[in-house]
């Protein structure tokens, strides 16, 4: 008896960190570069979509780690049970490619960190990006989740100071800043800015993660009185990662609005770099890379994390850590290699990742609602019914920004 009441006793804290990991999908590079051209070309008219895309966020991460909490399966693993083996395959496929355009994002943005830090190429910074997140994952793989966790909690607090200080150089005027709150777009350009704004928060492969890491993390416990408090415990995990990364988005987009406006060729991340330190001055700029890189490190191990978890839930197979870790590194060496534009290559890994995200939340959002698998802690009607809007509208968005992309 004494065994079983102990863990309800422990101090609720302790129990937060799956969330932080997942958050980590919503400050990569991808975030930077969208968020970053956003406040360059319109100022802070879609500082909203920053809002609203969180609040999204969060609901989705929330349905994902109740599923793995109440069901004791990830997304994954939830998916292919109620699939037979064709069907299954094929869905990994989707899903594979997710995962590879992930780390396609992830990598580039790494290689462009260390090449605006220390003038590398980008391919050898890409083979050091992929070779440090290979080392994140052993230290997951030998040493445990909750080490995994500090490790990438402590990198997204360095990708909030990186990006933050910039704020403390120049504040953004409160007015203006406001007004940026008021939804509203301003031609095709500012709409197909905020799809990849939306594109680049809510993505598949933290959707997918998230219900494994809670599982990993808490166990399957059985309904009453623990499963309870490891839900309200997963309420705050969230909510404070997901205020840590908005934050970090909104300072982004801020900084550009208040300092890049109107400047030629910031719609890239070298151009970006390059302005914030005609502007702001050296150090701010040296913490922006510095910021961008751990945003690659970190991302690129936790995207290849949730691609092991995708193959293993769906293929019921797993392969060595390092021979996965290549078959989503090697596609972005080779655009590395090949020498695409980076900056062209991250909107194409976001258009990529807008065809998967269907796929991870309708099954997510049709589980938790479904009391046959939920049993008592089956969604709440109001909040399936958000659930669906969600879904449907980010479905809707990036349909919009796949059209706009192949279009222009």
């Amino acid at each position: 008896m004494k065994d079983d009441v102990q863990p309800r006793l422990r101090p609720s804290w302790l129990l937060l960190g799956p969330a932080f990991v997942a958050a980590i999908a919503y400050v990569d590079p991808g975030n930077v570069a969208a968020n970053v051209s956003a406040g360059a070309q319109f100022g802070f008219l879609l500082l909203w979509v920053i809002v609203v895309a969180n609040l999204m966020a969060c609901l989705v991460q929330y349905l994902s780690a109740k599923l793995g909490l109440v069901t004791g399966s990830s997304l994954p693993e939830a998916v292919g049970a109620r699939m037979k083996r064709p069907t299954r395959v094929a869905y990994w496929v989707q899903a594979e490619l997710v995962a590879m355009a992930t780390d396609l994002a992830e990598v580039v943005g790494g290689a462009i960190a260390l090449y605006l830090l220390f003038d590398l190429p980008l391919l050898i910074g890409g083979v050091i990006t992929g070779a440090v997140s290979l080392v994140l994952l052993i230290v997951k793989d030998r040493r445990g989740q909750r080490m995994f966790e500090r490790v990438i909690t402590g990198l997204l607090m360095v990708i909030a100071i990186g990006f933050l200080s910039s704020l403390f150089a120049k504040a953004p005027p409160v007015d203006a800043a406001a007004a940026g709150l008021i939804p509203r777009f301003d031609g095709a350009e500012s709409l197909l800015l905020a799809a990849a704004m939306l594109g680049a928060t809510v993505m598949p492969h933290a959707v997918y993660l998230h219900s494994g890491l809670a599982r990993d993390r808490h166990g399957h416990p059985e309904p009453g009185p623990r499963r309870r408090m490891l839900l309200r415990v997963t309420r705050w995990d969230v909510g404070i990662a997901m205020l840590v990364a908005g934050a970090v988005n909104l300072s982004m987009l801020l900084v550009a609005a208040t300092n890049l406006q109107g400047m030629d060729n910031t719609d890239s991340i070298e151009g970006a770099h390059a302005a914030v330190q005609s502007t702001l001055g050296p150090t701010i700029a040296l913490l922006f890379a510095i910021g961008l890189l751990a945003s690659g490190l970190a991302s690129s191990s936790v995207g290849a994390y949730a691609g092991a978890m995708i193959m293993q839930g769906l293929l019921r197979r797993s392969v060595p850590l390092a021979t996965r870790r290549l078959v989503t590194l090697l596609p972005a060496l080779v655009i590395l290699a090949v020498g695409v534009d980076p900056s062209r290559a991250l909107v194409l890994s976001q258009v990529v990742l807008s065809f998967g995200l269907p796929f991870a939340l309708i099954p997510l959002v049709r589980l938790t609602g479904d009391a046959r698998v939920m049993g008592a802690d089956v969604n709440h009607r109001v909040t399936t019914a958000l659930g669906w809007v969600v879904a449907a509208l980010i479905t809707l968005l990036n349909v919009v920004l796949i059209y706009l992309t192949v279009a222009g």
